[in-house]
């Protein structure tokens, strides 16, 4: 009975100090018993001054909700994928099918009214028999993810967020689909636990996978390590680096020991003129807070204005909380976002915003099938396609 009441708590008793955060479940300080690992532990201060450790709220994302009650550390999760997405028919292309036929059985009284398959002796074809098939199996893929199951506030690049795993929806489609990704270099803008830089690393020739913290960046590394077997990738193809969006672009250059671990998130010159060739960047779940808003858009501005032209794929879960100001329930941050950018029609032309220099065009969900299982969308997930151009202006 205590865990199902835990259960319900996460689920309804809302962050009292940090509702514009990315998690729309907020969980009380843990007792002051429970020993956390430095990746987890609350800080003594707040950042920014006043207060104590017990002031600080910890936060769980929804994925996390079947992990184990009071887990308190790093836990790792298996999300599984194929080429087929969800709903998608074993029989289509022929790759799933065995061979049998459809026939209908009789409806009659205590009959059977659904079709059933047999084969050409009459025997029955069994369902379990189709997901079985060799093809199916080999086609068949893990992501291990190496995640905290809640954290504090700075450290939310620990856990998975829903947007990350529809960002590599979009990426797994695309590469199931097309050679649009095929050999590209890209960069991952706040990454948190790598996972899109992961789906992406199947096919792509060089990605950065870019947070900020030595703890979230070593969790980062360490799944790259994880998944570079079972993804069949080449470890050296993803570069773990530190992108301070305080900082802006570009970072600050190396110039001591590489080997020095210290300094191993630190980039090289070299590294930056290959980022800055790069084509494709993509970022998921960073829209929460205005403050931040403004240093991602501003980081994102100065990369896209260096190199190679890029686009941007951004993913977000809008997260809705009573409003003060507002007098009124209102998605935090997701207005402020909208500002930064014009829209596009779908004949391409701008119809909406104040900054021209950005362009964007929401993707819709149902162009981007499932194919990650351990999840579900919601009505509050969006992908963009933003495009940046100095010359822009509005229509």
């Amino acid at each position: 009975m205590d865990d199902i009441y835990i259960c319900m708590a996460q689920l309804f008793w809302p962050s009292r100090t940090t509702s514009f955060l990315p998690a729309s479940l907020g969980l009380g300080v843990p007792d002051a018993d429970v020993s956390w690992p430095p990746a987890l532990r609350p800080p003594t201060d707040m950042e920014g001054g006043g207060g104590g450790a017990e002031e600080e709220e910890q936060v769980m994302s929804e994925v996390h909700l079947g992990c184990p009650p009071h887990f308190c550390g790093l836990h790792v999760s298996r999300f599984s994928f194929s080429s087929r997405a969800l709903g998608a028919s074993e029989d289509d292309g022929g790759d799933g099918s065995c061979g049998g036929e459809l026939i209908a059985a009789a409806s009659g009284s205590g009959g059977l009214s659904d079709a059933v398959a047999v084969d050409e002796d009459g025997d029955l074809v069994l369902d379990r028999r189709r997901r079985r098939n060799k093809h199916v199996r080999s086609d068949y893929h893990l992501l291990t993810i190496q995640h905290g199951v809640t954290s504090s506030l700075k450290s939310v690049g620990l856990q998975v967020w829903k947007a990350a795993l529809l960002l590599a929806d979009f990426v797994l489609h695309k590469s199931f689909t097309s050679s649009y990704f095929d050999g590209v270099t890209a960069i991952e803008v706040g990454a948190g636990t790598g996972l899109v830089g992961l789906a992406l690393a199947r096919v792509a020739r060089r990605i950065f996978v870019t947070d900020r913290g030595a703890d979230i960046l070593d969790n980062c590394l360490a799944n790259v390590r994880i998944n570079s077997g079972t993804l069949k990738f080449d470890e050296a193809k993803v570069c773990v680096r530190e992108l301070d969006w305080k900082l802006s672009w570009p970072p600050p250059v190396s110039t001591c020991d590489p080997s020095d671990p210290s300094l191993r998130y630190l980039w090289s010159a070299h590294e930056i003129d290959e980022a800055e060739k790069a084509t494709v960047l993509f970022a998921a779940d960073v829209i929460y807070s205005d403050d931040l808003t403004d240093l991602f858009f501003d980081t994102v501005k100065k990369l896209m204005s260096s190199g190679a032209k890029k686009v941007l794929y951004l993913a977000l879960e809008k997260r809705y909380n009573f409003s003060l100001d507002e007098l009124d329930v209102v998605a935090n941050g997701y207005a402020h976002f909208r500002g930064f950018f014009v829209t596009q029609d779908e004949h391409g032309d701008a119809i909406h915003g104040d900054k021209p220099g950005f362009v964007g065009k929401q993707i819709g969900l149902a162009e981007i099938p499932q194919y990650i299982r351990e999840y579900e969308r919601g009505n509050d997930l969006e992908i963009w396609e933003i495009m940046y151009s100095p010359e822009q202006k509005l229509r």
